[in-house]
C-alpha cells in the first residue's frame, strides 16, 4: 500500500473530521483512533441500523482504536508517547481534543519537530466567526452554493447533505499529506489550523476558480447578482419508469439526436449546429424529445441514445446505484462489513492503484483497552540532506500535464501552486476546452485560475516526431497527469507498459468519468451525466420534491460537482504514490473515476439506502433538519439548522415561541414529518429581519445559521478575509487582478502559492525544448515548420485599469 510507512494518530470526532484519517487508512496508513472511556459520541450518531451508526462505520473503517482516559495520568503519558512517535496527528475542534490529554495539537507540533499536526474546525481557530457552529447547510449558504441552486424565484434548494463535509475532508487530507511530504525532504513537520469553510469555498463550486455555469464574482454593474436564470442547461425528461438526462454539446451529438427524433424538417438548417441556435429553439425541440421519451424506460433510452451517440444517462436513486451493473461489476460497490458480522452494500473507496482497489478492508472495531503497537516500523524523520524548510514542497518535481477542463486543471494546479515544474502539453488543433472564451477575450478566467504557475508546451502528440519528443519528456518526469477518455493515451502509443518502460519511477495519475473498466467506461463523461448516474441528481431536490407542474424536481444543473473534488482526490493519489517512491517503491498508476468520487462523497446516503433491506432491520434516521427561510430584503434568505432537540428549544425561545419547545411535533424523529410547520414558525420570525442579523443572533445562542451569500459576497466575507484565503492574481491579459486562493491551508513552513500567469498555448515551447529536451534553435525551428511544435501567437497585454487587493 502506498502509505504503509505512515503513522496517523486520530483524536478527532465528527464525521467531517474522522473522514480525513479514513482516506489515509484506505491508502495503507496505520491509523490509531483515540476514544475516551465509553467510546466516541460518534458511535451513537444516526442514521443507525441494528444499533450501529452508519456514519461512524463508514468513516472509521480500516482504523484501529484504543481507549485513553484524559483524566488518568498514565493514559496521558501514553497519549504523549503515541504523539511523539506519530507522523501525523488529526485533531478536531478549538483548541482541539488533544488538549485534554495535556497538550494541544499546536503544542505537540512545536514539541516534536517531525510531527505534522492538523486541527480541523468549522471556521478556523481565529477570526470573527471562529466560534460559529456549522452544518453542511451553513457552508452551502456562506460559500455561495445555495444562491446558485433552485428556481429563478422562490426558495433556494440546498445541495445534498454530506457533499460539503466530504469536500472539506478531501482538502484536509491533501493539505496534511503535502505537509508530510515536505517533512520527508526537510525533517520539519508543521501545524495546520484547518478551516472547513475555507475548503468548501475553494473546493466545491469555487467562485474564484475554474467553473462552467458559475459567473465570475466581482462586484460591478455588468455582474449578475440575481439567481441563475437557467436551471435546465442539461435537460431532464420524464420517461416510463423515471427520468433521463441528455447533454447535447457538439454538432455530431446534435445530428445523433436529430436522427433519433426522425429528422424533423424544421430543424434541418445548419444553423442548429451552433449551440446558441439550439438553445434558442430548445422549447420546441424539447417537446419532440419529451414525446419520444415518455413511453420508454430509462434502460431503453440509454441504450438507444448510446447507439445514436447522444450523451444520455438515467437519473438513478441511491438504492438503484447500489445494484447498478457497472458499479457492482468493477467493485466500486461491494458487500462490506459495516461492523463485525454485519454486511451491507457500500461504496468501497476512491482509489485504484495499479489496477487494485485501495479502500474498505476492515470494519470499525470496538476500542482496545490495552496498549496498541504501531504496525509500521519507525522511520528516521530527518533526511540525509534536508531541504529548505521554508521552501515549496514540490520544488524539483517535474509534472507533465495532459489534463483538460476542470478536473484536469485542478489536479495540475495543486502541484504547480506548491512549487512543481508543471509542463502543460497542448495540441494546436485540440486545445484544452477550458480555453473557450467570450468574443474579444484573449483568455478565460477559468484557464487563468487553473493553469497559473504552469508552462505551456505546444506539441502534436499524433505526429511521429511529436510522440518521440513526448517520450523524452516522460523519461525524465516524476508525474504524468491525464483525464482523457479511457484508451486515449494508449491510442497515442503510451499505454501503461510503454510508460513504465520509458520511466519505471514515473507516477501516472489519471481520472475519467466512469473509470477505465466496466460496462460504462466508454460512455461520454460530462459532469451532469456523472451526477445523474450516481444518485446525486436524485438527492438534489427541495425537501418535499416540489417543482412547477411543467418541470422535474431536480436542481443540480448549475453545479460542477464533482470536478473540483475529483481533481483533489487524483492529486492525493499521485502524492501518495510519490511518498511510496520516496520510501523505496517504484512508479505507480493511480486511477480515479468521477462517478466513484461522487458515491464515496455521499457514502452515508448509499449505505443507509441499502442497509435496512440488507440486515432486515428498520433504519433509525437522523433527526436534524435544515430550513431555508426568507429574510428582510429583496430575495434575501438565511439557513437555520436544527440538529437536535436542544437546538430546537433554544430556537423556540429566541423566536418568542417558548410554547413550541416541547411540542411533540417538533421533537425527535417527529420533526422530520412536521418540517413544513416548523419552518413556517421560523419564517414568521426571520422574514422581518436582515439575514445577517438572523444568523448572528442564532449563532450567539449556539444554533447553526447563516445568511445566503451571493458570489460577489465571497471576497468580502469577514472570516475569509481574516484567513487571507484570497490574494490578487495579476495577468497581463486581464485589466483587473483576479482573486485567487493562496493555498490549500495556512501552513507554518510552506509559503503561499505564487501567482505566475497562466500561459498562452505554446508560450514556453522554445524554453522547454531548450532547457528540458536539449534541442538546438535549428531543431526547434524545423519542428515548428513541420507542425510538430507550435509557439504562442502574439497577444497584446491588456492595460491595467485599476488595482484592488483581495486579502
Amino acid at each position: 500500500m502506498l502509505l504503509d510507512a505512515m503513522r496517523v494518530l486520530e483524536v478527532a470526532e465528527g464525521r467531517e473530521s474522522t473522514a480525513v484519517a479514513r482516506l489515509f487508512a484506505d491508502l495503507g496508513a496505520d491509523v490509531l483512533k483515540v476514544e475516551p472511556p465509553g467510546g466516541s459520541v460518534d458511535r451513537a450518531e444516526c442514521p443507525r441500523v441494528a444499533g450501529v451508526s452508519i456514519p461512524f462505520a463508514v468513516h472509521n473503517a480500516n482504523k484501529r482504536s484504543l481507549t485513553l482516559d484524559p483524566r488518568d495520568p498514565a493514559d496521558r503519558r501514553r497519549f504523549a508517547e503515541y504523539a511523539g512517535t506519530a507522523d501525523i496527528l488529526v485533531d478536531s475542534g478549538v483548541p482541539g481534543r488533544a488538549a485534554a490529554y495535556g497538550a494541544s495539537a499546536a503544542e505537540l507540533a512545536r514539541r516534536h519537530r517531525h510531527l505534522v499536526a492538523v486541527t480541523l474546525s468549522p471556521f478556523g481557530a481565529t477570526g470573527p466567526r471562529a466560534e460559529w457552529q456549522a452544518t453542511d447547510a451553513v457552508f452551502y449558504a456562506l460559500s455561495g452554493a445555495l444562491s446558485r441552486s433552485g428556481p429563478t424565484t422562490g426558495t433556494p434548494v440546498l445541495p445534498p447533505v454530506g457533499i460539503a463535509s466530504a469536500t472539506a475532508a478531501v482538502q484536509a487530507c491533501w493539505a496534511t499529506l503535502v505537509a508530510y511530504y515536505h517533512r520527508l525532504h526537510t525533517g520539519v513537520g508543521d501545524f495546520v489550523d484547518f478551516s472547513r469553510f475555507d475548503a468548501v469555498a475553494t473546493g466545491l463550486d469555487p467562485v474564484f476558480g475554474t467553473h462552467g455555469q458559475t459567473a465570475a464574482a466581482q462586484r460591478g454593474p455588468q455582474r449578475w447578482r440575481g439567481r441563475p436564470k437557467n436551471q435546465d442547461a442539461y435537460p431532464i425528461f420524464a420517461c416510463a419508469d423515471g427520468h433521463v438526462r441528455i447533454c447535447v454539446m457538439s454538432p455530431r451529438q446534435w445530428h445523433g439526436l436529430r436522427a433519433w427524433l426522425g429528422e424533423p424538417a424544421e430543424f434541418q438548417s445548419p444553423e442548429f449546429d451552433r449551440i446558441g441556435a439550439r438553445f434558442a429553439a430548445w422549447p420546441q425541440i424539447a417537446v419532440l424529445v419529451a414525446d419520444l421519451f415518455a413511453a420508454h424506460t430509462m434502460a431503453e433510452l440509454v441504450a438507444t441514445g448510446q447507439d445514436h451517440r447522444v450523451p444520455i444517462a438515467a437519473v438513478l436513486s441511491p438504492a438503484q446505484v447500489l445494484t447498478a451493473e457497472h458499479f457492482t461489476t468493477i467493485g466500486a460497490i461491494g458487500d462490506t462489513e459495516l461492523t463485525p458480522g454485519l454486511h451491507v452494500p457500500a461504496p468501497v473507496g476512491y482509489f485504484r492503484v495499479d489496477g487494485d482497489r485501495a479502500g474498505w478492508r476492515t470494519p470499525a472495531t470496538e476500542p482496545a483497552a490495552t496498549g496498541i503497537d504501531w504496525a509500521a516500523a519507525a522511520l528516521d524523520a530527518t533526511p540525509a540532506s534536508p531541504a529548505d524548510p521554508t521552501g515549496y514542497p514540490f520544488a524539483g518535481l517535474r509534472v507533465i500535464d495532459l489534463g483538460i477542463i476542470v478536473a484536469g486543471g485542478e489536479t495540475s494546479r495543486l502541484f504547480a501552486d506548491l512549487g512543481a515544474h508543471v509542463i502543460k502539453v497542448e495540441s494546436r488543433d485540440h486545445p484544452d476546452g477550458l480555453r473557450q472564451t467570450r468574443p474579444g477575450q484573449p483568455m478565460s478566467e477559468s484557464f487563468a485560475w487553473a493553469h497559473r504557475n504552469s508552462l505551456g508546451l505546444g506539441l502534436d502528440l499524433r505526429s511521429v516526431d511529436g510522440a518521440a519528443l513526448f517520450a523524452r519528456l516522460v523519461a525524465d518526469a516524476d508525474v504524468l497527469l491525464a483525464n482523457f477518455k479511457p484508451g486515449t493515451l494508449a491510442g497515442l502509443g503510451f499505454d501503461a507498459n510503454r510508460l513504465r518502460s520509458l520511466n519505471p519511477r514515473l507516477v501516472v495519475a489519471e481520472s475519467s468519468a466512469f473509470g477505465d473498466t466496466g460496462p460504462w467506461s466508454a460512455r461520454m463523461g460530462y459532469g451532469p451525466l456523472v451526477r445523474a448516474t450516481t444518485g446525486v441528481t436524485q438527492l438534489w431536490t427541495a425537501p418535499d420534491r416540489s417543482a412547477p407542474a411543467d418541470r422535474h424536481p431536480f436542481y443540480d444543473a448549475t453545479t460542477i460537482f464533482p470536478d473540483h473534488v475529483a481533481g483533489r482526490v487524483t492529486a492525493i493519489g499521485a502524492l501518495a504514490a510519490l511518498i511510496d517512491r520516496h520510501h523505496g517503491g517504484g512508479g505507480h498508476r493511480v486511477h480515479v473515476a468521477q462517478t466513484e468520487v461522487a458515491i464515496n462523497q455521499l457514502a452515508t446516503h448509499y449505505v443507509a439506502a441499502g442497509a435496512g433491506a440488507a440486515v432486515g432491520a428498520a433504519l433509525e434516521p437522523a433527526t436534524g433538519i435544515d430550513a431555508v427561510c426568507p429574510a428582510a430584503g429583496d430575495d434575501e434568505w438565511c439557513v437555520i439548522s436544527v440538529r437536535c432537540d436542544a437546538d430546537w428549544r433554544r430556537l423556540a425561545a429566541l423566536i418568542g415561541r417558548p410554547e413550541l419547545a416541547d411540542d411533540p411535533r417538533f421533537c425527535g424523529v417527529a420533526r422530520l414529518s412536521h418540517r413544513e410547520e416548523l419552518t413556517a414558525a421560523l419564517v414568521e420570525w426571520t422574514r422581518s429581519r436582515d439575514p445577517l442579523t438572523v444568523a448572528t443572533t442564532l449563532q450567539e445562542a449556539g444554533v447553526p445559521a447563516a445568511p445566503m451569500n451571493r458570489p460577489p459576497d465571497i471576497a468580502e466575507d469577514p472570516q475569509l478575509r481574516h484567513r487571507r484565503l484570497f490574494a490578487a492574481m495579476t495577468h497581463p491579459l486581464f485589466a483587473q487582478p483576479l482573486p485567487a486562493e493562496t493555498g490549500p491551508a495556512p501552513f507554518h513552513h510552506i509559503p503561499p502559492a505564487p501567482h505566475r500567469p497562466a500561459p498562452q498555448p505554446g508560450q514556453d515551447t522554445r524554453e522547454i525544448c531548450t532547457t528540458v529536451l536539449g534541442l538546438t534553435d535549428a531543431e526547434i525551428d524545423r519542428l515548428v515548420a513541420d507542425g510538430v511544435l507550435f509557439t504562442a501567437d502574439p497577444v497584446e497585454s491588456v492595460p491595467d485599469s485599476r488595482s484592488s487587493e483581495v486579502s
